[in-house]
């Protein structure tokens, strides 16, 4: 087994209040539709109150080229990517000779070499870390680069593995796409990292969650369910309206399946540590669960402060869990939703140090 001991997080640079941006895309999309004002309501319903942004606000209102927007993509994800892996090295008391592998999550950004390796050369790490780059996941990132970890750690139980999820959402934002999925991710996306500390069975310490089992799912044929369209402009983004409707329909015997096999059920789920892709996402994961509101009460309150950070923002709701009072033995589900259209959980059960 491994497990989960330390989580970390680094915002990125400018806060901004969900109200002042609803000026800013009435500017940029008013004269596009007629019923700009009946579509801005978006920002106001979806219990977002605040995000983090890359750059300031004036900085999306000029057209920017693909080159120009990924330049910043690298030089944001190394800053703010080195200060969360220092962060969760002091914070675990870890030496980065300790490290044997970086797991490195990122869909929002390219680069080559990839952001890992240039984190590496700037904190001066030990050269022979083994590097595990993993695109293209969006969402569903956080929850798999950790399943990711949990496997490389059953292998190597004395290993200690970091993974780092970092993702610039709002650097994607095409100025000139008139679509309602650009217009609905403008009300959603934001920017953010985590950094978490995965170590073996024989190298665990301290308080933490043990992963007991990790679970990969594919919807086949689901391609245009979620993801990027990737042009001459930049990564346009593709949100399909039926997405609460899967995760009703698709969810249930994914997650029933999985606890099956764990020889437990839904009422085992003592918490519930979900990636908060907007309201809608959270209400069909209530329906499809048969879940209280109570226990998706942590995963709004990271979308409300930070809003859809996409892979590191199950992290962040792991993070909050991870602080409050937990008993030996309490059981969790952790579950992400990604482009695939995909699914990724874990079953913990928090351990107390001896």
């Amino acid at each position: 087994m491994s497990f989960i001991q330390t989580v970390v997080t680094e915002n990125a640079p400018y806060r901004v209040n969900q109200h002042d941006l609803v000026g800013v895309v009435r500017n940029l999309f008013g004269s596009d539709y007629q019923d700009i004002e009946r579509l801005l309501k978006v920002f106001n319903n979806g219990q977002i109150e605040s995000r983090y942004f890359a750059a300031p606000l004036e900085w999306f209102e000029k057209d920017r080229t693909f080159e120009e927007k990924n330049r910043l993509y690298i030089k944001e994800a190394v800053r703010m990517g080195s200060e969360a892996v220092k962060k969760c090295l002091e914070q675990s008391g870890v030496e980065a000779a300790e490290i044997e592998a970086i797991i490195f999550v990122s869909s929002s950004g390219l680069s080559t070499p990839t952001i890992d390796a240039r984190i590496m050369n700037e904190l001066e790490m030990p050269a022979n870390i083994k590097r595990l780059p993993i695109w293209g996941l969006g969402c569903a990132g956080g929850a798999a680069g950790l399943s990711r970890a949990d496997d490389y750690c059953r292998a190597y139980p004395n290993a200690k593995v970091l993974v780092l999820c970092l993702e610039l959402c709002s650097l994607t934002f095409v100025r000139g796409d008139k679509s309602k999925s650009n217009l609905i991710g403008t009300s959603l996306f934001a920017d953010g990292s985590a950094c978490v500390l995965v170590t073996g069975d024989h190298a665990a310490c301290g308080n933490g969650f043990k992963i007991h089992a990790n679970r990969s799912q594919l919807m086949p044929q689901s391609e245009d369910v979620m993801g990027w369209d990737i042009q001459n402009s930049g990564l346009h983004v593709v949100f399909s309206r039926s997405i609460p409707g899967i995760i009703e329909d698709w969810l249930k015997p994914s997650v029933t399946e999985f606890l099956e096999t764990l020889g437990k059920s839904q009422t085992d789920i003592r918490h519930f540590i979900a990636h908060p892709g907007g309201k809608k996402v959270l209400s069909a994961y209530e329906r499809s669960l048969a879940l209280p509101s109570s226990q998706t009460a942590i995963s709004r309150s990271v979308l409300s402060e930070y809003g859809n950070m996409s892979s590191p923002t199950v992290l962040y709701v792991l993070k909050k869990f991870m602080e409050q009072p937990m008993q030996p033995g309490e059981e969790a589900l952790l579950t992400a939703l990604g482009p695939g259209f995909s699914s990724e959980m874990l079953w913990l059960e928090w351990v107390a140090a001896e």
